[in-house]
Protein backbone atom coordinates (compact mmCIF):
# COMPACT_ATOMS: atom_id res chain seq x y z
CA UNK A 1 0.00 0.00 0.00
CA UNK A 2 2.57 2.22 0.98
CA UNK A 3 4.19 1.51 -2.39
CA UNK A 4 1.25 2.31 -3.90
CA UNK A 5 0.97 6.10 -2.38
CA UNK A 6 4.36 6.84 -3.49
CA UNK A 7 3.88 5.63 -6.75
CA UNK A 8 0.63 7.56 -7.55
CA UNK A 9 2.43 10.78 -5.85
CA UNK A 10 5.58 10.45 -7.62
CA UNK A 11 3.36 10.73 -10.56
CA UNK A 12 1.23 13.33 -9.36
CA UNK A 13 4.33 15.29 -9.02
CA UNK A 14 5.53 14.57 -12.75
CA UNK A 15 2.34 15.68 -13.84
CA UNK A 16 2.18 19.22 -12.13
CA UNK A 17 5.91 19.56 -13.44
CA UNK A 18 5.21 19.24 -17.05
CA UNK A 19 2.13 21.38 -16.63
CA UNK A 20 3.83 23.97 -15.26
CA UNK A 21 6.60 23.45 -18.21
CA UNK A 22 3.86 23.96 -20.71
CA UNK A 23 2.00 26.91 -18.77
CA UNK A 24 5.43 28.60 -19.45
CA UNK A 25 5.92 27.18 -22.81
CA UNK A 26 2.70 28.62 -24.08
CA UNK A 27 3.24 31.68 -22.27
CA UNK A 28 6.24 32.90 -23.62
CA UNK A 29 4.80 32.05 -27.03
CA UNK A 30 1.64 34.19 -26.11
CA UNK A 31 3.96 37.12 -25.41
CA UNK A 32 5.54 36.67 -28.77
CA UNK A 33 2.52 37.74 -30.31
CA UNK A 34 0.52 39.78 -27.81
CA UNK A 35 4.34 42.19 -27.34
CA UNK A 36 4.71 43.16 -30.32
CA UNK A 37 1.52 44.15 -31.12
CA UNK A 38 1.16 46.15 -27.82
CA UNK A 39 4.42 47.87 -29.09
CA UNK A 40 2.86 49.11 -32.25
CA UNK A 41 -0.16 50.29 -31.08
CA UNK A 42 1.51 52.06 -28.48
CA UNK A 43 3.64 53.93 -30.73
CA UNK A 44 0.46 54.52 -33.08
CA UNK A 45 -1.01 56.52 -30.22
CA UNK A 46 2.65 58.42 -28.76
CA UNK A 47 3.61 61.73 -29.81
CA UNK A 48 6.36 62.31 -32.55
CA UNK A 49 8.98 63.66 -29.94
CA UNK A 50 8.37 60.01 -27.79
CA UNK A 51 8.53 57.80 -31.43
CA UNK A 52 12.08 59.50 -32.81
CA UNK A 53 13.38 59.32 -29.38
CA UNK A 54 12.71 55.48 -28.91
CA UNK A 55 10.90 56.20 -25.47
CA UNK A 56 7.75 53.51 -26.64
CA UNK A 57 7.72 50.37 -25.16
CA UNK A 58 4.33 49.06 -24.20
CA UNK A 59 2.36 51.60 -23.25
CA UNK A 60 1.86 55.21 -25.09
CA UNK A 61 3.69 58.22 -24.13
CA UNK A 62 2.04 62.04 -24.60
CA UNK A 63 -0.71 60.05 -26.33
CA UNK A 64 -1.54 61.60 -29.62
CA UNK A 65 -4.46 60.31 -32.16
CA UNK A 66 -3.19 62.56 -35.30
CA UNK A 67 -1.33 59.87 -36.93
CA UNK A 68 -5.23 57.89 -37.40
CA UNK A 69 -6.87 61.42 -38.28
CA UNK A 70 -4.01 61.61 -41.25
CA UNK A 71 -5.12 58.18 -42.46
CA UNK A 72 -9.05 58.73 -42.40
CA UNK A 73 -8.15 62.09 -44.02
CA UNK A 74 -6.59 59.74 -46.72
CA UNK A 75 -8.80 58.89 -49.67
CA UNK A 76 -6.43 55.71 -50.63
CA UNK A 77 -6.44 53.66 -47.41
CA UNK A 78 -9.83 53.89 -46.89
CA UNK A 79 -10.22 52.96 -50.46
CA UNK A 80 -8.09 49.93 -50.67
CA UNK A 81 -9.83 48.96 -47.78
CA UNK A 82 -12.70 48.47 -48.95
CA UNK A 83 -11.36 46.95 -52.25
CA UNK A 84 -9.69 44.57 -49.44
CA UNK A 85 -12.60 43.92 -47.94
CA UNK A 86 -14.57 43.56 -51.26
CA UNK A 87 -12.11 40.73 -52.15
CA UNK A 88 -11.93 38.95 -48.84
CA UNK A 89 -15.44 38.36 -48.58
CA UNK A 90 -15.74 37.19 -52.12
CA UNK A 91 -13.04 34.94 -52.19
CA UNK A 92 -14.41 33.85 -48.80
CA UNK A 93 -17.97 33.02 -49.80
CA UNK A 94 -16.60 31.24 -53.39
CA UNK A 95 -13.95 29.14 -51.38
CA UNK A 96 -17.18 27.58 -49.33
CA UNK A 97 -19.49 26.70 -52.20
CA UNK A 98 -16.64 25.04 -53.94
CA UNK A 99 -14.95 23.33 -51.15
CA UNK A 100 -18.63 22.17 -50.22
CA UNK A 101 -20.00 20.69 -53.47
CA UNK A 102 -16.14 19.12 -53.35
CA UNK A 103 -16.72 17.72 -49.78
CA UNK A 104 -20.29 16.07 -50.05
CA UNK A 105 -19.56 13.75 -52.70
CA UNK A 106 -16.59 12.57 -51.85
CA UNK A 107 -17.90 11.58 -48.55
CA UNK A 108 -19.55 9.73 -49.89
CA UNK A 109 -18.18 5.64 -49.97
CA UNK A 110 -20.80 4.09 -52.26
CA UNK A 111 -18.80 7.51 -55.31
CA UNK A 112 -17.19 5.76 -57.96
CA UNK A 113 -13.73 6.70 -57.93
CA UNK A 114 -13.82 8.08 -54.60
CA UNK A 115 -9.87 7.24 -53.53
CA UNK A 116 -8.74 8.03 -56.66
CA UNK A 117 -10.07 11.47 -57.02
CA UNK A 118 -9.04 12.14 -53.24
CA UNK A 119 -5.23 11.25 -54.33
CA UNK A 120 -5.39 13.73 -56.76
CA UNK A 121 -6.87 16.26 -54.54
CA UNK A 122 -4.18 15.47 -52.43
CA UNK A 123 -1.38 15.46 -54.66
CA UNK A 124 -1.61 19.36 -54.84
CA UNK A 125 -0.93 19.36 -51.21
CA UNK A 126 2.81 18.90 -51.97
CA UNK A 127 3.62 19.62 -55.42
CA UNK A 128 2.94 22.95 -57.17
CA UNK A 129 3.37 24.35 -60.79
CA UNK A 130 5.34 27.17 -59.50
CA UNK A 131 4.98 31.14 -60.16
CA UNK A 132 6.23 30.90 -63.46
CA UNK A 133 3.29 28.06 -65.33
CA UNK A 134 0.67 29.97 -62.92
CA UNK A 135 1.55 33.06 -64.76
CA UNK A 136 1.32 31.88 -67.73
CA UNK A 137 -2.00 30.18 -67.06
CA UNK A 138 -3.81 33.42 -65.53
CA UNK A 139 -2.45 35.59 -68.36
CA UNK A 140 -4.06 32.55 -71.37
CA UNK A 141 -7.13 32.72 -69.10
CA UNK A 142 -6.69 37.33 -69.00
CA UNK A 143 -7.26 37.18 -65.17
CA UNK A 144 -4.01 39.47 -65.27
CA UNK A 145 -4.60 43.14 -63.80
CA UNK A 146 -8.69 42.27 -62.45
CA UNK A 147 -10.06 41.91 -59.48
CA UNK A 148 -10.51 37.88 -60.19
CA UNK A 149 -7.13 37.35 -60.13
CA UNK A 150 -6.76 38.05 -56.59
CA UNK A 151 -9.70 35.69 -55.64
CA UNK A 152 -10.08 32.90 -58.21
CA UNK A 153 -6.58 31.58 -57.65
CA UNK A 154 -6.63 31.38 -53.85
CA UNK A 155 -10.91 30.17 -54.02
CA UNK A 156 -10.24 26.17 -53.45
CA UNK A 157 -7.90 24.41 -50.77
CA UNK A 158 -7.03 20.90 -50.81
CA UNK A 159 -6.74 21.11 -47.09
CA UNK A 160 -10.10 22.55 -46.02
CA UNK A 161 -11.43 20.32 -48.42
CA UNK A 162 -10.47 17.63 -46.76
CA UNK A 163 -11.30 18.35 -43.43
CA UNK A 164 -14.70 19.48 -44.49
CA UNK A 165 -14.94 15.92 -46.53
CA UNK A 166 -13.98 14.15 -42.90
CA UNK A 167 -15.56 15.99 -40.62
CA UNK A 168 -18.95 14.55 -43.41
CA UNK A 169 -18.10 11.35 -42.88
CA UNK A 170 -17.54 11.27 -39.13
CA UNK A 171 -19.91 13.79 -37.70
CA UNK A 172 -22.82 13.88 -39.51
CA UNK A 173 -25.65 11.41 -38.64
CA UNK A 174 -26.01 9.21 -41.84
CA UNK A 175 -29.62 7.91 -41.20
CA UNK A 176 -30.49 11.39 -40.88
CA UNK A 177 -29.37 11.17 -45.07
CA UNK A 178 -31.33 7.69 -45.70
CA UNK A 179 -34.58 9.18 -43.67
CA UNK A 180 -34.26 12.03 -46.04
CA UNK A 181 -34.26 9.71 -49.21
CA UNK A 182 -36.71 7.55 -48.36
CA UNK A 183 -39.01 10.36 -47.88
CA UNK A 184 -37.85 11.61 -51.43
CA UNK A 185 -35.59 14.34 -50.96
CA UNK A 186 -32.98 14.76 -53.39
CA UNK A 187 -28.98 15.05 -52.47
CA UNK A 188 -29.36 19.25 -53.38
CA UNK A 189 -32.45 18.92 -50.80
CA UNK A 190 -30.49 16.81 -48.51
CA UNK A 191 -27.16 18.66 -48.63
CA UNK A 192 -28.65 22.27 -48.60
CA UNK A 193 -31.14 21.21 -45.39
CA UNK A 194 -29.40 18.43 -43.84
CA UNK A 195 -25.75 18.54 -43.53
CA UNK A 196 -25.47 22.75 -44.68
CA UNK A 197 -27.12 23.13 -41.16
CA UNK A 198 -25.28 20.56 -38.95
CA UNK A 199 -22.16 21.40 -40.71
CA UNK A 200 -22.29 25.05 -39.28
CA UNK A 201 -18.78 25.06 -37.21
CA UNK A 202 -16.93 23.95 -39.20
CA UNK A 203 -17.86 26.42 -42.27
CA UNK A 204 -17.24 29.06 -39.59
CA UNK A 205 -13.68 27.63 -38.73
CA UNK A 206 -12.94 26.97 -42.75
CA UNK A 207 -14.35 30.99 -43.25
CA UNK A 208 -12.00 32.57 -40.80
CA UNK A 209 -9.18 30.58 -42.41
CA UNK A 210 -9.51 31.35 -45.78
CA UNK A 211 -10.52 34.90 -45.32
CA UNK A 212 -7.62 35.52 -42.59
CA UNK A 213 -5.89 33.85 -45.38
CA UNK A 214 -6.84 36.77 -48.13
CA UNK A 215 -6.89 39.37 -46.12
CA UNK A 216 -3.20 39.43 -44.88
CA UNK A 217 -1.86 37.82 -48.22
CA UNK A 218 -0.57 40.36 -50.50
CA UNK A 219 1.92 38.61 -52.94
CA UNK A 220 -0.69 37.90 -55.86
CA UNK A 221 -1.10 41.58 -55.95
CA UNK A 222 2.72 41.79 -56.19
CA UNK A 223 2.72 39.42 -59.13
CA UNK A 224 -0.27 39.30 -61.21
CA UNK A 225 -1.78 43.39 -60.90
CA UNK A 226 -0.22 46.41 -61.98
CA UNK A 227 -2.81 48.84 -61.41
CA UNK A 228 -2.51 50.48 -58.17
CA UNK A 229 -6.84 50.13 -57.63
CA UNK A 230 -5.73 46.65 -57.12
CA UNK A 231 -3.44 46.79 -54.80
CA UNK A 232 -5.14 45.06 -51.39
CA UNK A 233 -4.75 47.04 -48.07
CA UNK A 234 -1.29 44.84 -46.85
CA UNK A 235 0.19 45.37 -49.97
CA UNK A 236 -0.11 49.09 -49.56
CA UNK A 237 1.29 48.41 -46.11
CA UNK A 238 3.89 46.27 -47.46
CA UNK A 239 5.02 49.48 -49.83
CA UNK A 240 4.47 51.76 -46.88
CA UNK A 241 7.07 50.12 -44.74
CA UNK A 242 9.94 49.53 -47.36
CA UNK A 243 9.71 53.09 -49.15
CA UNK A 244 12.18 55.50 -48.24
CA UNK A 245 9.23 57.92 -47.40
CA UNK A 246 6.07 55.78 -47.01
CA UNK A 247 3.80 58.70 -46.07
CA UNK A 248 4.77 60.15 -49.60
CA UNK A 249 4.16 56.29 -50.71
CA UNK A 250 0.57 56.18 -49.96
CA UNK A 251 -0.48 59.64 -50.67
CA UNK A 252 -1.35 60.09 -46.69
CA UNK A 253 -2.53 63.94 -46.79
CA UNK A 254 0.47 64.75 -43.34
CA UNK A 255 -1.69 67.99 -42.12
CA UNK A 256 1.11 68.81 -39.75
CA UNK A 257 5.13 68.46 -40.61
CA UNK A 258 5.39 66.79 -37.17
CA UNK A 259 3.89 63.39 -37.88
CA UNK A 260 6.78 60.50 -38.03
CA UNK A 261 6.71 58.37 -40.28
CA UNK A 262 6.85 55.17 -38.07
CA UNK A 263 4.00 56.48 -36.57
CA UNK A 264 2.00 56.90 -39.61
CA UNK A 265 3.42 53.18 -40.12
CA UNK A 266 2.29 52.01 -36.72
CA UNK A 267 -1.23 53.48 -37.27
CA UNK A 268 -1.37 51.90 -40.50
CA UNK A 269 -0.69 48.10 -39.50
CA UNK A 270 -3.45 48.51 -36.43
CA UNK A 271 -5.77 49.94 -39.32
CA UNK A 272 -5.51 46.97 -41.18
CA UNK A 273 -5.49 44.51 -38.41
CA UNK A 274 -7.97 45.17 -36.23
CA UNK A 275 -10.70 44.21 -38.27
CA UNK A 276 -9.82 40.84 -38.11
CA UNK A 277 -9.51 40.63 -34.20
CA UNK A 278 -13.26 42.29 -34.03
CA UNK A 279 -14.36 39.61 -36.04
CA UNK A 280 -12.34 36.91 -34.09
CA UNK A 281 -14.49 37.00 -31.05
CA UNK A 282 -18.18 36.15 -32.98
CA UNK A 283 -16.57 33.01 -34.59
CA UNK A 284 -14.50 31.36 -31.95
CA UNK A 285 -17.13 29.24 -30.20
CA UNK A 286 -17.99 27.83 -33.69
CA UNK A 287 -13.88 28.09 -34.75
CA UNK A 288 -13.06 25.68 -31.61
CA UNK A 289 -15.95 23.42 -31.95
CA UNK A 290 -15.26 23.30 -35.93
CA UNK A 291 -11.30 22.36 -35.17
CA UNK A 292 -12.40 19.47 -32.57
CA UNK A 293 -15.21 18.00 -34.67
CA UNK A 294 -13.13 18.36 -38.00
CA UNK A 295 -10.05 16.54 -36.82
CA UNK A 296 -9.06 13.81 -39.02
CA UNK A 297 -10.21 10.07 -37.30
CA UNK A 298 -8.51 6.76 -37.36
Amino acid sequence: MATGRRSRAFWSNRATAVDVVIIFVVTLLCLTCILPFLHIGAKSLSSNRAVLSKEIFFWPVDINIESYANIFRGSIMLKQMGFTVYITVLQTAISLFITALCAYPLSKRYLPGRLVITILVMVTLYFTAGLIPTYMLLKDLSLLNTSWVLILPGAFSAYNMLILRTYFMNSVPEALEDAAFVDGASHYRVFLQIWIPLSLPVFATLALWVAVNRWNTYADAMWFTTSRNLQPLQYLLYNMILSAKPTETVEIPMGSTMTAPETIQAAAIMFSTIPILVIYPFLQRYFVKGVTLGSVKG
